[in-house]
């Protein structure tokens, strides 16, 4: 390292500075939160961590003494050169810590602090350690003013279709929409939409993200890791005590008292669903998930969650649970560390009760329960302002195999695929997404409501393409309940949009064969025979020919012409571009090692290979990844000409306070002329 002082790290440079001497050893801050460049890279610009007046936040540091046989003894944060005047809780790594972190390692932290003033702010955190040397580490971040607005919106929509990029947008409006001489024939709901931009979707450690920050972005305005969720990184194992940065249900809830409904087809636990209410630096961490949506609902307004699951809310003993001490959380009443998050904000000091009946819990704080669509029907509109639905053991099936088994296709081992998954009632989308609106437009202070299509993430890591694209055409049917719901009303703020891209799909032409003579040309396979003859480029790829049944899907998959999909992220795979009848074996359901789930491949590479030619892929194992692709936001409603041209996946959330606070506003530069 130069001798230079100024290319010093920040916090050994203050250090120095605060000694007034170069010592040869010193005490070291190795980690200040919330992350900024100036603590990392000594530039002021640009800001990492900003947060809306008030919006709650905690500082957190990490200090190393010089030698094993020193401690930290005092830490003290000050924000603008002015001591926080709330306590810091000292805490050492003599347990708990990562494998990393030296024993006598020392972790600050002070909990729930709220700055109203806007502006770029610096904060520091002063250390003493035991001989009396202390080292001074400086940060910044911004709090974002609000402007002066017009319309309040009561109620915010966010759609979330996870892994959908611009193709898999394209390749459902060709499937469900149709073409004639080049023009669509039936937009889809998301296309009709007025405003559409594009969200840079990186996270805090990654160019490419996973969909926890990556949906935690949006409703905290803030990055976090890879995995990780409504908290910024710290130095311990503990999943559940990183420092926390308030979610906009949880600011809401606060300050205008409104409702939370969290509405998906995954398992409830999931990154994107928990990224809405849950904080965790661990996203698998499925009982402890699970128990936040229940006992922190006074800070959140959870009132409607639906999707799958059921797994971790059934007591340990009880075939199919997951529950497990593993992977819960307590909050310690004696130490600070964690005592503080119960007592700064409030919320709930868990337990490890792998044995609890966390429906029951659920039915006994006032929620209506549904296991099934049978169950969610029987709810009539103002029966109950409070709803869960859990439909089954761990994801729900997707939109093919639902539709199959609504139609009584036999694809699956006992007859139809949720047969064999044991659910054979699942509702769709849009029928939840219709049910939660019914529920949550009672509450007088409005709502936040987040609806995902999950799998079309899930299908396109499987590079599963028909169900992805089935996937996405459900999504749109809910988007299109949520349109009709928000243009009746006139106060509600709907945005559709992806947390990443998923598979790099690209959409590389049509089939020019029909489908009997794809089939002949599958029971020989080969490059010359499924690829050569079958993959149409330009004006050989022509327009397929997919016709809709009249529950709005299509009559079926396997049609002449059909649209042939590429992957840009992929494995290797086999490929005969038709219809698989199963889908890839899911993992996450408990059951799925024995039958008839143990049928189902374990993975796309374990489909069936006669007839199909190998696809050399770009990337190792046997899926699809996430990719960095920018991808498209789409907003109607109050409000929706703020997300124009290219932002952030952060900037979304200030966009939505700003309108729920006071009022919507004009993007810079947008006149009524434009």
């Amino acid at each position: 390292m130069t001798s230079n002082p100024r290319y010093l790290p920040i916090s050994v440079f203050t250090g120095l500075l605060a000694l007034g001497t170069l010592a040869s050893a010193q005490p070291v801050v190795t980690r200040l939160t919330p992350p900024s460049e100036l603590f990392s890279n000594g530039q002021p610009a640009p800001v990492i961590a900003r947060f809306l007046p008030e919006q709650r936040f905690d500082l957190q540091a990490t200090i190393k003494p010089d030698d094993a046989s020193k401690s930290i003894t005092k830490a003290e944060f000050a924000i603008n050169n002015q001591v926080v005047n709330v306590s810091t809780a000292l805490r050492d790594c003599s347990t708990g810590c990562l494998p990393n972190i030296s024993k006598n390692t020392a972790v600050a932290s002070v909990r729930a602090i709220t700055i109203k003033k806007p502006g770029v702010h610096t904060f520091s955190v002063t250390a003493t350690q035991s001989d009396g040397q202390k080292v001074v580490a400086t940060g910044n971040f911004e709090i974002v003013p609000f402007d002066t607005g017009g319309q309040k919106v009561k109620n915010i929509i966010i759609y979330l279709g996870d892994g959908m990029g611009i193709a898999h947008r394209s390749a459902a409006r060709i499937v469900a929409g149709g073409y004639a001489q080049g023009k669509t024939i039936k937009p889809l709901a998301m296309d009709t939409f007025p405003v559409t931009g594009l969200v840079k979707t990186a996270s805090l450690n990654s160019i490419v993200t996973d969909s926890a920050p990556g949906m935690a972005a949006y409703v905290t305005g803030n990055k976090s890791n890879n995995n990780e969720e409504g908290v910024f990184p710290d130095d311990t194992v503990d999943p559940f005590d990183n420092p926390r940065v308030e979610y906009l249900s949880e600011y809401l809830k606060r300050t205008q008292g409104k409702a939370l409904g969290i509405v998906t087809t995954a398992d409830v636990f999931d990154a994107t669903p928990a990224a809405n209410a849950v904080h965790t630096s661990n996203r698998g961490a499925g009982t402890g998930i699970v128990d936040q949506f229940l006992d922190d609902r006074h800070l959140t307004g959870l009132s409607v969650l639906m999707g799958g699951g059921r797994k971790w809310f059934l007591p340990a003993t009880v075939p199919g649970s997951q529950r497990s001490d593993r992977n819960d959380y307590a909050f310690s009443s004696t130490d600070a560390h964690t005592a503080d998050i119960v007592k700064r904000w409030g919320a709930n000091a868990g337990k490890l009760d792998k044995d609890r009946d966390l429906i029951a819990d659920f039915k006994s704080a006032g929620f209506a329960y549904a296991a099934d669509k049978t169950a969610l029907d029987a709810i009539k509109p103002g029966q109950t302002n409070k709803l869960l639905g859990l439909f089954a053991y761990s994801n729900m099936n997707v939109a093919l195999d639902k539709i199959d088994g609504r139609r009584g296709k036999k694809t699956g081992v006992k007859g139809s695929v949720v047969d064999d998954f044991g659910f054979p009632d699942q509702p769709m989308l849009e029928e939840m997404t219709t049910k939660a609106l019914d529920v949550l437009s009672k509450d007088k202070n409005g709502f936040i409501l987040m609806v995902e299509g999950a799998s079309i993430d899930k299908q396109a890591h499987n590079m599963d393409t028909e169900r992805w694209i089935l996937d996405t055409i459900e999504f749109d049917n809910a988007i299109r309940v949520g349109q009709t719901f928000a243009q009746k009303r006139g106060d509600t703020l709907v945005i559709i949009t992806a947390d990443h891209e998923v598979s790099g799909v690209s959409l590389i032409g049509g089939s020019m064969v029909s489908d009997n003579k794809l089939s002949e040309l599958a029971k020989d396979g080969g490059v010359a025979n499924l690829r050569d003859k079958v993959v149409g480029v330009y004006e050989k790829a022509g327009f397929p020919k997919y016709r809709l049944a009249n529950d709005g899907y299509p009559e079926m998959t396997n049609v002449d012409n059909r649209l042939l999909v590429g992957y840009g992220a992929n494995s290797d795979r086999h490929e005969d571009w038709r219809t698989n009848d199963r889908p890839i074996q899911d993992s996450q359901q408990p059951f799925y090692k024995s039958e008839p789930l143990s049928v189902y491949p374990a993975d796309p590479t374990a489909r069936d290979t006669e007839g199909k030619f190998m696809v050399t892929g770009q990337v190792p194992g046997n899926s699809g990844v996430h990719t960095a692709s920018d991808i498209p936001l789409s907003a109607f409603g109050p409000g929706a000409w703020s997300f124009t041209g290219v932002m952030d996946n952060t900037d979304v959330f200030f966009i939505l306070g700003q309108a729920a606070v006071k009022g919507v506003r004009a993007p810079k530069g947008f006149t009524a002329s434009k």
